[in-house]
């Protein structure tokens, strides 16, 4: 069996070193672990040669004093290791500074192939071990201890991705070395067990390969995280295997074996999903990941606006990576709202990033230098950004940038896997805010429509007015009384057209609503202008009962004005075939908390089968327009902190529609 491991595991080993050579040949890190392969791959092939040989062989005896020769050497190698991830110095002066760990590696090296290590009487049946040999031990426990001393003194003075690398060599190192003397310990203390010697080179290249590829990869972790990764997989593994064996050896008196297994295996696959879900919770990985995740699905529940979105989303992740700098812009592609760099090498570094996914200086660090990577680099530095992604939905793209934590600590793997979840959910509200813009464009479009018509004969009105008079001016021009009158009465017609059609522009235009502290009753009274004209046409008159004093409230004028009119042209289509007399009142108060609307009319009332989903997009109780108008008004007062509600309906009472309005700014 071992014979059959070694060189597979020699060769894994050699591939490591090749793939860390080759994601970045100019990082001094991956040259370092590339060497340092070379001579684990080296170390397992010795030890393949070794145990191939004939037992109790000269060749045998020699390739064993090489194979550990070649171990003794490995600390040393590890310091060389640690000390390209420090970075501190250039590697002449790294090898300067190694002469004093030559020494004692030399005289470990030496000692094997004395008759100290390993008697010339040893023998496969009888193994035995001189003084020499417990020397070796010893010495390599000696220089680990040193090893890890000064691994421990130089982390405390990093910061950031130097103490995260320094922190997964400590752990990786002293497993391996740990595994390594361990086993060499208890194959003495045991008389020589074969099956001993064959979990050495197991246990060394596991946790070698895990040490190289944490520190070497583009996904960075540090030594916490892989920790507890390690215990949470080690408890769920140890557990589910416990549990499943005692139900089928239960279960087997119970009934035949296959179903057996089958019992087990179906209740084992449950807790192991159960005791996965606890253990999670309880190690804790990253505790404000859950609050940042249950915010993020607050603000997509809100219906906010995309401005609002992406304020609340840079304030959420601020609190997610404990920075004090957070960014997310939106938009359709090659069309992301940015500053920064110049538009040409900006647009380049979204570009890659977009290609990536994600980014972090560490991460571009480890990547083979190019161009488009630079110019990323730079963008990240520009914008003082620690790590950033980009989502991609069905018509945006969302990049969301947080700056530096507090503790200066990199962003890892995890990390960044967390903060892609979160943009991607706010990737979802930006696309329903977009689509929510959309229809309240398409809404407003078709509302300017209806007051376009209905207009017309209002503005008809002051025009043959004026017409008039410019026709008579010619012959009355001196009479003063004529020329008085006439000068107050066009300035008067003009302003009128001009404040309505100023209206009727403004109401069509696309918005993005932003609350502020305004008087309601004076929007209230220049809203109804522009529905006055169909309302008398209809024959609908309008009520006023305006009580709430003080007046303020926190919204937009424009939503106001949508809401209102909205509200007032569904009143008056409900009563076109009513023969009795029409009316629409409009009354406000004050509650405890908000500032109240409410539009009431005296038509049919709301049938009882509509009242649960009124305010669901497509509902509509009229032959004409996409029943959207009263879902949009929701969303626009949502999106600033209000709501709209209408009473229980009451057959042949008409229908009350009730809005608040905040009388605070909102703090979100």
């Amino acid at each position: 069996m071992q014979l059959e491991r070694n060189l597979p595991m020699a060769l894994i080993a050699l591939v490591i070193g090749l793939v860390a050579i080759w994601s970045n040949p100019n990082r001094l890190i991956n040259r370092v672990f590339f060497s340092f392969s070379v001579h684990v791959a080296a170390w397992l092939w010795f030890l393949h040669t070794a145990i191939s040989s004939p037992p109790g062989s000269p060749q045998g005896f020699f390739w064993l004093h090489v194979t550990n020769a070649a171990g003794a050497a490995i600390p040393f190698h590890l310091w060389l290791v640690k000390e390209a991830v420090a970075g501190e110095q250039p590697f002449r002066n790294i090898l300067v500074r190694s002469l004093p760990w030559l020494a004692p590696t030399l005289s470990l090296m030496a000692v094997v192939f004395t008759p100290w290590f390993i008697p010339k009487n040893s023998s496969p049946e009888h193994r035995l071990y001189g003084l020499g040999y417990y020397y070796y031990i010893v010495g390599i426990l000696v220089i680990a201890v040193l090893l890890l001393r000064e691994t421990v003194q130089q982390m405390r003075r990093h910061v950031g991705v130097r103490r995260a690398e320094l922190q997964i060599l400590l752990m990786g190192g002293t497993a391996a070395l740990a595994t390594t003397v361990g086993i060499m310990a208890a194959k003495a203390l045991l008389g020589g067990a074969a099956w001993l010697g064959q979990l050495r080179p197991i246990g060394v290249i596991v946790f070698y390969a895990c040490t190289v590829i944490a520190i070497t990869t583009h996904r960075l972790f540090d030594a916490r995280q892989l920790l507890l990764l390690g215990l949470q997989k080690f408890l769920l593994v140890g557990i589910v295997a416990a549990e499943m064996g005692i139900l089928y050896l239960g279960a087997e008196y119970l009934m035949p074996a296959y179903p057996a297994i089958f019992f087990a295996t179906g209740i084992s696959l449950w807790t192991a999903s159960q005791l996965s879900t606890w253990l999670n919770r309880r190690l804790q990985f990253y505790p404000e990941a859950s609050a940042a995740r249950a915010e993020a699905f607050k603000v997509t529940q809100a219906g906010l606006p995309a401005e609002r979105v992406a304020e609340a989303a840079a304030t959420i992740l601020k609190g997610w990576g404990k920075s004090d700098l957070a960014l997310v812009w939106f938009g359709p592609p090659g069309a992301l709202r940015s500053t920064g760099l110049p538009d040409a090498e900006e647009t380049a570094a979204i570009e890659t990033l977009r290609s990536l996914a994600w980014a972090t200086p560490e991460r571009l660090n480890r990547l083979k230098p190019s161009q488009k990577l630079a110019q990323l680099t730079r963008f990240l530095a520009a914008q003082q950004l620690g790590v950033a992604v980009l989502v991609e939905g069905p018509t945006l793209q969302v990049l969301a940038g947080v700056g530096v934590s507090a503790s200066r600590r990199p962003y890892t793997y995890p990390q960044v896997t967390l903060l892609m979840e979160l943009v991607t959910i706010f990737e979802g509200a930006f696309e329903r805010a977009s689509l929510s813009a959309k229809a309240q464009h398409a809404e407003q479009l078709a509302t300017v429509g209806l007051l376009g018509a209905s207009l017309a004969h209002e503005i008809r009105n002051p025009l043959v007015t004026i017409k008039t008079f410019v026709q008579l001016l010619p012959t009355r021009h001196q009479d003063p009384v004529f020329r008085e009158k006439f000068f107050r009465l066009m300035s008067a017609e003009v302003d009128r057209i001009d404040r309505l059609t100023e209206q009727l522009l403004d109401l069509a235009s696309p918005h993005s609503y932003i609350g502020q502290m305004v008087a309601l009753h004076p929007i209230l009274k220049t809203s109804l202008e522009l529905v006055a004209p169909k309302a008398a046409d209809k024959h609908v008159k309008f009520e006023f009962d305006l009580q709430a004093e003080p007046d303020q409230a926190f919204t937009d004028p424009s939503a106001i004005k949508q809401v209102l009119l909205n509200l007032c042209f569904n009143a008056i289509q409900a009563m076109e075939k009513q023969e009795t007399e029409r009316w629409v009142r409009i009354s406000t108060r004050r509650t405890a908390s908000a500032l109240e609307l409410a539009v009431a009319d005296n038509g049919p009332g709301i049938p009882q089968e509509m009242h649960a989903r009124l305010f669901q997009p497509f509902q509509s109780t009229k032959s004409t327009g996409f029943g959207l108008g009263l879902a949009i008004c929701r969303d626009i007062l949502t999106g600033l902190g209000g709501d709209i509600h209408v009473d229980p309906p009451v057959s042949g009472q008409g229908a009350t529609f009730r809005v608040t309005f905040p009388c605070q700014p909102l703090l979100f």
